[in-house]
């Protein structure tokens, strides 16, 4: 058995399919980012059946447990001297994904394992946190080149309870990388079955870490944050809740566990896609964040009303064509670079340097891309107008109409529920053009000059590894340094 198992699981963008995705009948478009969690599991030198969890990018996180075995199977148990406090993801993930493990194999199995502890650092890029504090620390202009030179894992410098998120998804990468690492790291599912993207040991830890997202959220969700964190970018359809109903009501008698995380009713669906080739995502935290919970409650509750239900399923009809649309814009584009790979590099160059009103004679793919995405933005608009919700507030159709309209930018939205704390673009990213005159440093611009609010982007592109992967420690820049800090 390897002393050192890591899991790394990336962030999301859900670009398409914001509310929908909530119901089975409609598909989210879902790009996984570069930006990734990683967790590292290391048998430790100190007590059997002690557990230590560190997030070594904050203060006083740490999280202490002792795992006792009883009839009613493996109890972990936080001590209390955690100087973390408590920690209801982390705490929830060991509980289960180590009593799964043991209706696996068996009790004996875990224990044998655990005769010397664990060390478990969970570490996540530094663009799923809010890097403006450590721009102004530096004297930094706020571009993707003064990103590039903070610390890799750089410690924010607060609690874990006080850090500003950046909405990519932090719990289900953290979640997912996990769960994953504590079935390998147990023998539960082997590296060759994980590594393959149909296998049965991806599909158990993906079950495994939506489990353990809904029942420490208290509610069971769409899942598409943890499918793109195990499967990569996607067109995603969430499962029905009720495979989790025995889970989710507390029912762990023995072997319940592996019946239901190996059941045959989990009935997602994903479909791998990709972005266009040379086109390049380009995410943003803006200052100012949403209260996700609260906008996606009023929306339901306005699809929900008798007045306004009719109304309500034309518009989501409507939307989920165009989402559908853009997903199939997607594959035809990246089928063509296949096609003729000179032509298509060509085309790009042209099109960066141009606004997309000008590209329906170079490239009517996409051009009708660009129009697609505009097309779910005024959607998505006036479902928020006629809920009362802010979807995409005045202030980021300012930010992201000021974007689009710069030469080589394909198209943009607010991502997932919409609000105020992020946007995404997709802008062409030609290979061997000047730096100047990439379409980056026009939207770089556009955003250090935008006075409606502070834009930062974050270094995240799309994730070229299909989802969650196994690494080595040293195959991470500064993922050594960061997991040795104390």
């Amino acid at each position: 058995m390897s002393t050192t198992t890591i899991v790394s699981a990336p962030g999301k963008v859900l670009a398409a399919g914001g509310y929908l995705v909530l119901d089975q009948q409609y598909p989210g478009v879902v790009i996984s980012t570069s930006s990734r969690f990683y967790t590292v599991i290391q048998a430790s030198s100190g007590s059997a059946n002690q557990i230590v969890v560190r997030s070594p990018q904050f203060h006083q996180a740490e999280w202490r447990y002792t795992v006792t075995y009883n009839a009613g199977g493996i109890q972990v148990n936080p001590q209390e001297d955690s100087i973390g406090g408590k920690n209801k993801f982390v705490h929830l993930a060991l509980q289960h994904t180590l009593n799964l493990v043991s209706e696996i194999h068996s009790v004996a199995q875990v224990q044998e394992r655990l005769l010397h502890g664990l060390d478990i650092a969970a570490v996540g890029d530094n663009d799923f946190y809010s890097q403006r504090a450590q721009l102004e620390s530096l004297g930094l202009p706020r571009t993707t080149k003064s990103l590039s030179q903070i610390t890799p894992f750089c410690h924010n410098g607060v609690k874990l309870t006080d850090v500003h998120k950046t909405g990519m998804g932090s719990s289900a990468a953290l979640i997912t990388s996990l769960v994953s690492a504590l079935l390998l790291h147990f023998a539960a599912i082997t590296e060759a079955d994980f590594t393959n993207l149909e296998g049965d040991g991806r599909r158990l830890a993906h079950n495994a870490a939506q489990f353990v997202h809904c029942f420490a959220q208290g509610k069971v969700g769409s899942g598409f944050d943890v499918s793109s964190a195990v499967f990569g970018s996607q067109i995603y359809r969430r499962f029905g809740p009720a495979v989790l109903d025995p889970l989710m009501k507390g029912e762990f008698a023995t072997g319940t566990l592996k019946s239901v995380l190996n059941s045959s009713a989990w009935d997602y669906s994903f479909r791998p896609i990709q972005l266009p080739p040379l086109t390049r995502l380009v995410l943003a935290d803006v200052e100012a964040g949403s209260d996700t919970p609260s906008l996606v409650g009023k929306v339901l509750k306005w699809r929900g009303h008798e007045d306004s239900c009719e109304t309500a399923k034309d518009l989501w009809t409507q939307i989920d064509e165009s989402n559908q649309s853009l997903a199939r814009q997607l594959d035809v584009l990246s089928q063509s670079y296949v096609q003729n790979t000179d032509v298509y590099e060509q085309t790009i160059r042209q099109l960066a340097s141009l606004p997309a009103q000008e590209w329906e004679s170079i490239s009517k793919a996409f051009y009708d891309l660009h129009q697609t995405t505009q097309r779910i933005r005024n959607l998505m608009r006036r479902m928020g107008d006629l809920a009362g919700v802010e979807i995409e507030p005045e202030q980021q159709t300012h930010l992201l109409d000021q974007s689009i309209e710069q030469a080589g930018v394909v198209g943009g939205g607010v991502p997932g529920a919409g609000g105020y704390d992020a946007i995404w673009l997709l802008i062409c990213n030609p290979p061997s053009l000047p730096d100047e005159q990439q379409p980056l440093r026009r939207v770089e611009s556009v955003w250090s000059n935008f006075n409606e609010s502070n834009v930062t982007p974050l270094l995240a592109q799309e994730s070229v590894a299909k989802g969650a992967r196994v690494v080595q420690l040293d195959e991470i820049p500064g993922l050594r340094e960061a997991i040795q800090r104390r």
